[in-house]
C-alpha cells in the first residue's frame, strides 16, 4: 500500500495494491535502460523542425508562418510529444513488445477560412513524418476558435489597437502619470491582460490594465482599464468598448477625454518613478539592524565527492529510485514510469493545471480567473540562475519548444537535476543511560534529489518541484513566487485585498494546482480506500472501574470517492472548473482522459472541452481497477505590504507526498551507505568511542570558485 498525503490537508490510503509483494534493498536488473525511456522523451529539435517541415508542405492545410500577416490565417501553433498509450508502452516496458509509434501532438488554428476551427493531429512517425489524423476530444466536440490561446501577432495588433483608441487620452495621461501610450519612446504605458475573455462561450472580450513601462510593471497601474472586443478575426472590426477610470466607468475615450477637458474628471495624479531604487525592483535598499554581513557569499549547495545520481537522456536514478521524465510546453513537468528498487509505484505524476481566481472592484480585478495552462505555462520555461535558482553543482539541462513560434526554441538551462541536504536528518536516535552517557547515537543524513523548473506566466513564477528521499517518499511541491496581480487602488476596493503602496491594491485570490498520479502499485489492479481516526472510550480491561480512551483507525470500503473542496457554483461561472473543486478524485485510467484540462479552459471554462466531471460521475467502481488520483493542492493569498517588491517562497509552497505504507519490510533507506553510529567503548568513563561509517571520514572542499554568469535568451535556431 501508499499513502497519498496531501500536505496541510487531509491524509488517505490510496492506492491500495490487490497484492503487496516486498521487494528488497538493493538494485535490480529490471530497471528499463534509458532506450525505453526514451518514448516518453520530448521532441528534439530536429524532430521539431522535420514534423513543421512536413505539415508546412501540406497544400491541403494551407499553413502560412506564424508570426506576421494578417490574423485571419492558417497556422501551425504547438507542436509537442504524444505520449504512447499506456497499454501499448506497458507491453513494451514490462512484456518485450513492440516499441510504440513515436508521434506529436500538432495543433493548428485555422483562422483563414469561412468558419474558423482549431484541429489538433497526430503526426508521425517520427523523426521522419509522412501522415497525420485529426485528434479528438472525448464526446467528439470541435474546438471553437474563439477558444484559442492568445498568439504573439494578436497581441501585436491588439497593441496597434490600443495604441489608436488611446490617442484622445494623451493630454490626460501625460499630465496625471508622465506616460502615454501612442508615439511613446522611452515613457510609454503598457499592459496586462485579463481572462476569461468575456462572459458567455463564443466571446472573445479582454479588459486590459494600463500600466507604466518601468522595471515590475505590474506593480504600476495607472487606474485606466479598457475593455477591447477582439472576436473577430479582421483586427478593422476590434473595438473599445468600456472604460473604467479611477473608479467609475465610461462608454468611450471620447467620453472620458472630453470630461478632463472640461474638469470635471476625478484625476488620479501620480507621482514621478525614481531613476533608482524603485519600489517594484530588486536593487538593494535599506539596512539589517544587527548589522550581520550580507555583502558576502551565504551557504552552498556542492557535492563534494562527485553526484550520486545518474542521469542519461531522459531517465532519472537516485538510491532506489528511477524515472523517466518530460518537459511539456502546454503544462510543465511530466514523470513517468516511476519505480523503486525495479518496481513500478506509478507509470505517470504530471502537472496538470494552476489556477488563480482574484477579488476586486475594478472589471479586471473581478474578471480575473486565469488557468494557466492556456497561458502555455509548460513553454516559459526560462533560464535558471545557478545558485539562485538552482545550486551551481546542479546538472542543467535545456529545453525546445514550439508554441506560437516558426522553428524550435532554445531554452537554456531550463531544468535542473541537484541532490539537496534537507537540513534535517532523514532519521537519528540518541540512546541515553540516563547517567550522563549513552548506548550509542546512529543517525542518517537527509538528503533528497530534486527535479526542477519553473513557469514565468507574465506576473507570477512558479517553481516545481519533484523530490525523491532515500526512504521510497517522493513529493511534488510547488512554490509560487513573482509579482502580485494588482490593481488600482481606490477605496472601495479594501473590500477586496491589501493597499501595499500609495496607489496599488494587493487583490485577495486562491492558488489552486492540480495533478495527475497514475499509482500502480504491484501491478494495475489497485484500489483505494480512506483511513478515518476515532477516538474510542472503553471499560480498562486491566483496572476494573476505570475507563480509558485510545484512538483508532477505522478503513472505509473502496468506493468512489471525492473530497469537496469548493463550495457547489451558484449562478455565474464556476471560479473553480472541474478538477479543481476536489482536494482528490480517484477514477478508473482510461487512454481518452488524459488530462484534467486543455489549453482552451482559459479562454471558454463555460463549456470546457475536458468536462473533468464527466471523469466522476460516470459511477463506475474503483475496486481493483487500474486507478488514476486527481490532486488539488492550494492556498490562500492575501497580498501585503511584504509582497513588495515580489512574493517570496517561505510560506507560498503547496505539494503532496506519496508514501509507502506496508509495502517495504523495513525503511528502505537502510540500503544508504550514510549513515553514522557511534558507540562507547569504555563506559563509564566515555574516553574512547567506536565511530562506525560507510563514508570518508571528511566530505572534503566543496565548491569550486568560478563568477556567476547568465544569459537568459530564448531563441529560435
Amino acid at each position: 500500500m501508499w499513502l497519498l498525503r496531501l500536505a496541510g490537508v487531509l491524509a488517505v490510503l490510496g492506492i491500495a495494491a490487490s497484492s503487496s509483494p516486498s521487494p528488497g534493498p538493493g538494485p535490480d536488473p529490471t530497471v528499463p535502460p534509458p532506450d525505453k525511456a526514451s518514448i516518453f522523451a520530448d521532441l528534439s529539435p530536429a524532430e521539431l523542425r522535420a514534423l513543421r517541415t512536413f505539415l508546412m508542405g501540406r497544400p491541403e492545410l494551407g499553413l502560412s508562418p506564424s508570426r506576421g500577416g494578417p490574423l485571419a490565417k492558417n497556422t501551425l501553433f504547438l507542436v509537442e510529444l504524444l505520449p504512447p498509450k499506456k497499454r501499448l508502452a506497458l507491453r513494451y516496458l514490462d512484456q518485450g513488445g513492440p516499441r510504440p509509434r513515436r508521434q506529436a501532438r500538432a495543433v493548428v488554428f485555422f483562422g483563414g477560412q469561412a468558419e474558423p476551427n482549431i484541429t489538433e493531429f497526430a503526426v508521425g512517425p517520427l523523426p521522419q513524418p509522412d501522415s497525420y489524423r485529426p485528434l479528438r476530444f472525448k464526446g467528439g466536440r470541435a474546438i471553437p476558435f474563439t477558444a484559442r490561446p492568445m498568439t504573439q501577432l494578436e497581441y501585436e495588433l491588439l497593441h496597434r489597437t490600443l495604441a489608436e483608441a488611446m490617442e484622445p487620452l494623451y493630454r490626460l495621461l501625460r499630465d496625471s502619470t508622465g506616460f502615454w501610450y501612442h508615439n511613446c519612446s522611452r515613457r510609454c504605458l503598457t499592459f496586462s491582460d485579463i481572462a476569461p475573455r468575456g462572459l458567455a462561450p463564443g466571446e472573445r472580450r479582454s479588459w486590459l490594465v494600463l500600466q507604466r513601462f518601468v522595471e515590475g510593471f505590474f506593480l504600476h497601474p495607472v487606474g485606466l482599464e479598457v475593455l477591447v472586443d477582439h472576436q473577430d478575426p479582421d483586427p478593422r472590426r476590434w473595438a473599445v468598448q468600456r472604460l473604467w477610470y479611477n473608479g467609475h466607468y465610461y462608454s468611450s475615450p471620447r467620453e472620458l477625454a472630453e470630461r478632463y477637458e472640461r474638469g470635471t474628471l476625478a484625476v488620479a495624479h501620480l507621482a514621478e518613478p525614481p531613476s533608482r531604487q524603485l519600489f517594484s525592483s530588486y536593487e538593494p535598499r535599506g539596512r539589517f539592524a544587527t548589522g550581520t554581513p550580507t555583502e558576502v557569499h551565504g551557504a552552498k549547495v556542492c557535492e563534494p565527492q562527485g553526484r550520486r545520481y545518474r542521469l542519461r537522456g531522459n531517465q532519472l536514478e537516485y538510491g532506489g529510485w528511477s524515472l523517466a521524465f518530460r518537459l511539456r510546453s502546454s503544462a510543465g513537468l511530466q514523470l513517468f514510469d516511476l519505480r523503486f528498487n525495479g518496481e513500478r509505484l506509478a507509470y505517470e505524476v504530471s502537472v496538470q493545471e494552476a489556477i488563480a481566481f482574484y477579488g476586486g472592484h475594478t472589471p479586471a480585478a473581478m474578471q480575473t480567473k486565469y488557468m494557466d495552462a492556456g497561458w502555455g505555462m509548460g513553454s516559459v520555461t526560462y533560464e535558471l540562475a545557478r545558485g539562485i535558482d538552482c545550486p551551481e553543482s546542479a546538472t542543467y539541462l535545456d529545453a525546445h519548444h514550439l508554441y506560437d513560434t516558426d522553428g524550435p526554441v532554445r531554452f537554456s538551462r531550463a531544468i535542473c537535476v541537484f541532490e539537496l541536504p534537507t537540513g534535517v536528518p532523514l532519521r537519528r536516535h540518541f540512546d541515553s543511560d540516563f547517567q550522563g552517557g549513552f548506548h550509542f547515537y546512529a543517525g542518517l543524513e537527509g538528503q533528497a534529489l530534486v527535479l526542477r523548473t519553473t513557469s514565468t506566466v507574465y506576473n507570477y513564477d512558479y517553481i516545481w518541484d519533484f523530490l525523491l528521499y532515500p526512504n521510497g517518499v517522493m513529493e511534488a511541491k510547488v512554490h509560487a513566487t513573482g509579482f502580485i496581480h494588482a490593481t488600482f487602488y481606490t477605496p472601495q476596493g479594501r473590500r477586496y485585498g491589501s493597499r501595499v503602496h500609495s496607489h496599488l491594491l494587493g487583490n485577495l485570490h486562491t492558488h489552486l494546482v492540480h495533478y495527475k498520479v497514475d499509482l500502480d502499485i504491484a501491478g494495475t489492479g489497485n484500489s483505494f480506500e480512506t483511513m478515518d481516526l476515532r477516538f474510542e472510550n472503553i471499560s480498562n480491561p486491566w483496572s476494573p472501574g476505570a475507563r480509558v480512551g485510545r484512538e483508532m483507525g477505522v478503513v472505509s470500503p473502496p468506493a468512489p470517492t471525492h473530497v469537496c473542496l469548493l463550495p457547489a457554483p451558484g449562478n455565474g461561472p464556476d471560479p473553480a472548473p472541474g478538477p479543481r473543486r476536489y482536494h482528490l478524485a480517484v477514477t478508473r485510467h482510461h487512454e481518452n482522459e488524459p488530462s484534467s484540462s486543455s489549453i482552451y479552459a482559459q479562454n471558454d471554462p463555460w463549456e470546457p472541452l475536458v468536462s473533468f466531471e464527466g471523469f466522476i460521475r460516470n459511477n463506475e467502481t474503483i475496486e481493483n481497477q487500474d486507478l488514476v488520483a486527481w490532486v488539488t493542492v492550494g492556498f490562500l493569498h492575501v497580498p501585503h505590504a511584504e509582497d513588495i517588491p515580489n512574493t517570496a517562497t517561505p510560506g507560498n509552497a503547496v505539494g503532496f507526498f506519496l508514501r509507502p505504507f506496508n509495502f517495504f519490510d523495513e525503511d528502505p533507506s537502510v540500503a544508504s551507505r550514510s549513515p553514522v553510529i557511534v558507540r562507547p567503548l569504555d563506559p563509564p568513563a566515555f574516553s574512547r568511542l567506536e565511530i562506525q561509517r560507510w563514508t570518508p571520514a571528511s566530505p572534503g572542499p566543496c565548491v569550486a570558485p568560478g563568477p556567476f554568469t547568465y544569459n537568459g535568451t530564448y531563441r529560435q535556431e
